[in-house]
C-alpha cells in the first residue's frame, strides 16, 4: 500500500506500519491507551479535541486521532486505489 495517510490537523501515519483502528470507547481501547501514554508509547495527534480513533501500530505505539475510524478507513481505502475490501 505504501504511503502517508493524514489523521488530522496535517499529521501523517505510514500506512503501512498501522494494524488496526478501532473507537476508543470500548474497556479494552481505553485500557490501550492509556498503558500506551503511562509507557510514553501514545502519540496523540487529536489537537486537544476528543479522542475518535485510536490507531495501534506494528511497533507497539499507538497513535490519538481526532478523526472517526470510518474517515480513516476510507483514506486508507482510497491510498489503495478503491481496490478490494474495506
Amino acid at each position: 500500500m505504501t504511503g502517508l495517510i493524514n489523521i488530522g490537523f496535517g499529521n501523517l501515519v505510514n500506512a503501512d506500519r498501522v494494524i488496526a483502528i478501532v473507537a476508543p470507547d470500548s474497556a479494552p481501547a481505553k485500557r490501550l491507551s492509556q498503558r500506551a501514554r503511562q509507557e510514553e508509547r501514545a502519540v496523540d495527534a487529536t489537537q486537544g479535541r476528543k479522542t475518535r480513533s485510536v490507531i495501534v501500530m506494528d511497533q507497539g505505539s499507538v497513535v490519538l486521532s481526532a478523526l472517526a475510524p470510518d474517515t480513516l478507513a476510507g483514506r486508507f481505502h482510497e491510498l489503495a486505489g478503491g481496490k478490494g475490501e474495506e
